[in-house]
């Protein structure tokens, strides 16, 4: 991943100098497991212990010939122990190491994003309660509908947002698994007690019947769970741009004095940061679809995954993390502007009530045809100019059935949003 869409937690845990510490924390819990059964000398693994290290430098030189970076690594390692470099990596495979390891990176990927998540969330509550009674006007096909307020846009996005921190966490319990059970994972090395000990020592779970590797359906789901929640980041984002469109212009993100909006036009502010979580959720999407084409393998192993998988789910981890935080830093800066919603919500003057008349009419025993026809005729007189409500004040067809008291609260915002509320209480905001 490049570095301008990488983050410093994701960082810590993907570069290389972390996959290969990493996988050190494994050789070392398995030649721990290996001396507490009594496999291997216990002189020999406190003196791996006390001189395992490596240098990636000289792992790159090893690499060369033996063009297997894990081997490589081991002969580094290996080098620099000793003669009880001979006990390291004992009667083990290379994807021990390499998916025990995976299980524990990608747990504390997991553990990364549901942090961002929740900061995330609390800029969305924060707005929601700011704005829970700020009138706007909602859309459907991007067409005036009925009024809502803003902060029940955002209840919407906060209740999503939440769903996806719950996907997290069930992610990072099932990715959280390592084998240590040899070539083809029948134990022929490895006592599976010995199996479950390793794993104890680095805090995950055994995977119950692996084969070479840990099988796949489980990275396929993660990448599946990422993708899902850079949607909902594209949902946000992409509101976002709409609402800053010039002719809306409800919202717009911080511009600070002295940003370039345009090479050519020095008047323009674009939504620049909300259009980039645009583009990545679709990087995202990609990657869950190639990690979903390498479930299958043939038979116990192959390596049609390994190749894929350096590149999807180090930068799927940095992408989903960095769009977290993105989106907490234009919700922290974003400027609301209720006085514009309040404008655009009146732009049709009260032709959002139409399903309020047709409602009432109903209510007063008129056909649910007969009421529609009704309320569509004198909102067609408004789509020519008229004003809605005097228009439906005068209708004989509605006179005759409703008071004007009755006509005035069906036009009356309050007792439209009334319930505005509700809604932020049934995300949890309040």
């Amino acid at each position: 991943m490049i570095d301008r869409y990488c983050t410093p937690a994701m960082s810590a845990i993907w570069s290389r100098q972390a996959k290969y510490e990493k996988w050190l924390q494994v050789e070392l819990a398995i030649g721990r497991a290996h001396a507490e059964f009594g496999n291997i000398p216990s002189a020999a693994f406190a003196e791996i212990a006390s001189k395992a290290t490596f240098d990636l430098v000289r792992c790159d030189e090893l690499e060369k010939e033996t063009r297997h970076d894990l081997m490589a690594f081991v002969r580094n390692v290996s080098e620099n122990v000793g003669e009880s470099g001979k006990y390291f990596h004992f009667g083990v495979t290379s994807y021990d190491v390499i998916d025990t390891a995976l299980g524990m990176m990608l747990r504390d990927s997991c553990a990364v994003l549901i942090e961002s998540a929740e900061r995330l969330a609390g800029e969305i509550a924060r707005l929601a309660k700011e704005h829970a009674e700020t009138p706007a006007i909602g859309r459907t096909h991007a067409i005036h509908a009925e009024p809502i307020t803003f902060g029940f846009k955002l209840a919407g996005w906060y209740a999503e947002l939440r769903r996806s921190i719950d996907r997290l966490h069930a992610c990072k319990k099932e990715v959280a698994v390592g084998k240590v059970s040899g070539a083809v994972g029948i134990h022929a090395h490895t006592d599976p007690l010995m199996e479950a000990k390793v794993c104890e020592y680095l805090g995950l779970e055994v995977d119950p019947v692996s084969t070479q590797i840990v099988n796949r359906d489980r990275h396929a789901n993660f990448l599946s769970t990422i993708a899902l929640l850079g949607a909902a980041l594209e949902r946000f984002a992409t509101e976002l741009r709409n609402l800053q469109r010039t002719e809306i212009y409800e919202v717009q993100e911080a511009f600070a004095s002295g940003q370039t909006g345009s090479s050519a036009m020095p008047h323009k502010r674009n939504p620049w940061n909300s259009e980039t979580v645009c583009g990545l959720a679709r990087v995202l999407r990609s990657n869950a679809h190639a990690m979903t084409e390498s479930v299958a393998t043939w038979h116990e192993r192959d390596l049609t995954n390994s190749s894929l998988e350096r590149i999807v789910l180090p930068d799927s981890c940095q992408l989903a993390d960095f769009m977290l935080n993105r989106m907490t830093t234009i919700l922290k800066g974003l400027v609301v502007f209720p006085e514009k919603m309040k404008a655009n919500l009146q732009m049709m003057g009260e032709l959002v009530f139409s399903e309020h008349v047709m409602v009432a009419l109903i209510g007063k025993g008129m056909l649910r045809e007969e009421a529609y026809k009704v309320a569509q005729r004198n909102a067609a007189k408004a789509w020519d100019g008229a004003d809605f409500k005097t228009e439906v004040a005068r209708d004989p067809d509605v006179v005759s059935r409703l008071s004007q008291e009755e006509i005035d609260e069906i036009f009356s915002l309050d007792h439209h949003l009334r319930n505005a509320r509700y809604s932020l209480k049934a995300a949890g905001i309040e």
